[in-house]
């Protein structure tokens, strides 16, 4: 097939997929003020889906071109929402939900993940520290903790090369790194919306800030000690059995720990001040754009979430961010994939308000007990099974909506839902390389720093020893 034939079938593809949209779709399924979901069809859900299989394809399946054309695929899913959505309705209705989006969903969310990439870029762990079954769990535990103060790529971002170069002399070191992505880059991420992408979605969407701390530490506290343990013995076998043989000589030199960027932990303070000011801060002042209201407290720690970027560049020197492989390019990928999601999620959210009467009816039943309350368990395991293989941030919001949508109703009386909810889409992030954005982050370093690590499917070898197990043992105590 040629170029010109290849492009001349996909421009028929593309227009025969928005024509299915448009079709399945009469224009009365909108309402002035907004898309009423209760009208609208499964069909409308196709380019969301079509986006998560894409990234989570993409990096496996097709690695070069997904790295040179994501944002293609990301303008194709894009673009057949708002062509379809022009099509079966008015102007004002399309650019009224998306500017809602942008500016009360997007922007906020993606200038925190900037913030916090920034930051922890300019935080470097400098020395050699030697490997034992003590400092390994030590290091684990210590990253676990940090992860919902600085985010589970901060965490993983900083950490990841010290626990690399204590492990570099060793023959098994492989499960080491395995570990570190179970409880630095998921797990540990579960107590503030800082710690993990959908913990923000749900602050955004009205869960104080506290909540997940207040009502996830036993429960994270169970899932982190149960792997740290299992930890914890298996290096003390592979420290055991390493004891047979030569032991290979450290290729690191030995250096004092130190710590470099510590500006950075002063912006880091500022960012956590500035969240904590737009959940109780509130004068009033508004601003109306765009047909959306946009509220001062908001706008002041969007704005504080780009004044510590910018003063991290700046105060940071360049030899850290090299030591630290600092680049901008996660944060542009995952800047032009979530732009993509969170414009296909629009008429999905719109569905899922609908409740019984639209077209997830079904799976309102799936995670319904009979009475027809919410059923802990099912979400726990819904959430996070689809947070293992799909972005767990969409994977938060849908379930989020599905169990009512209401922030007041999900922190009091139906609490065990939200919990469920929230530490699924975290947990479970860690059962696949795709699960959660530094898990793929962390595959790669280890693998430029020699480690062997496990092929795609031999890490759910290990998670589904692991993780399955211990996620089983959680909901039966607390779900």
């Amino acid at each position: 097939m040629t170029a010109a034939s290849a492009r001349f079938h996909t421009r028929r593809l593309s227009a025969a997929a928005i024509g299915i949209l448009v079709a399945a779709i009469p224009a009365p399924a909108f309402a002035a003020e907004g898309l009423n979901g209760a009208n609208l069809s499964l069909w409308w859900g196709l380019p969301f889906v079509g986006i998560l299989l894409s990234i989570a394809t993409g990096p496996v399946l097709y690695p070069h071109l997904w790295e040179h054309h994501f944002g293609k695929f990301t303008a194709f899913w894009s673009a057949l929402i708002v062509i379809a959505l022009l099509a079966a309705t008015d102007i004002a209705t399309v650019t009224g939900a998306l500017a809602h989006t942008a500016f009360l969903e997007y922007m906020p969310f993606i200038l925190l993940l900037l913030a916090l990439f920034t930051v922890a870029g300019g935080i470097y762990l400098e020395g050699n520290l030697h490997d034992s079954p003590f400092t390994n769990t030590a290091l684990l535990a210590f990253g676990a903790l940090i992860a919902s103060v600085v985010g589970t790529t901060g965490a993983a971002m900083i950490l990841i090369r010290p626990l690399i170069r204590a492990n570099d002399d060793r023959k098994y070191n492989a499960h080491v790194v395995v570990f570190f992505i179970f409880l630095v880059a998921n797990i540990g991420g579960a107590l503030t919306p800082l710690g993990d992408p959908p913990l923000f979605i749900g602050f955004l969407k009205g869960v104080d800030f506290f909540w997940t701390a207040q009502h996830l530490w036993l429960e994270t506290l169970t899932t982190a000690g149960i792997v740290l343990a299992i930890f914890c013995a298996l290096d003390l076998y592979f420290h055991h059995r390493e004891g047979r043989f030569a032991r290979v000589k450290d290729p690191t030199p030995d250096k004092p720990l130190r710590l470099h960027g510590q500006s950075n932990l002063l912006l880091l303070v500022l960012i956590i001040a500035a969240i904590l000011m737009s959940a109780q801060w509130k004068p009033g002042i508004v601003f109306h754009v765009a047909g959306v209201d946009l509220q001062l407290q908001h706008l002041l720690r969007d704005l504080v979430f780009v004044l510590a970027a910018i003063a991290s560049i700046r105060l940071t020197p360049k030899a850290v961010h090299a030591a630290n492989s600092f680049s901008w390019g996660p944060i542009r990928e995952v800047a032009i994939l979530f732009a993509g999601i969170f414009i296909c999620i629009v008429p999905v959210m719109a569905m899922l308000q609908a409740g019984s009467h639209g077209p997830f009816a079904n799976l309102l039943t799936l995670v319904s007990k009979t009475d027809g309350s919410g059923n802990p368990a099912a979400y726990f395991w819904l959430t996070g099974a689809l947070s293992s293989f799909l972005d767990n941030a969409p994977t938060y919001l849908v379930f989020f909506q599905l169990a009512g949508g209401d922030p007041h109703t999900l922190m009091t009386t139906q609490s065990a839902l939200l919990a469920a909810i929230s530490s699924g889409a975290v947990y479970m992030g860690a059962n696949t390389y795709i699960g959660n954005a530094p898990n793929f982050m962390v595959y790669a370093i280890a693998r430029e720093n020699g480690v062997k690590m496990p092929s795609f499917f031999g890490y759910m070898v290990w998670s589904s020893l692991v993780l399955l197990p211990t996620f089983l043992l959680v909901t039966w105590l607390f779900f």
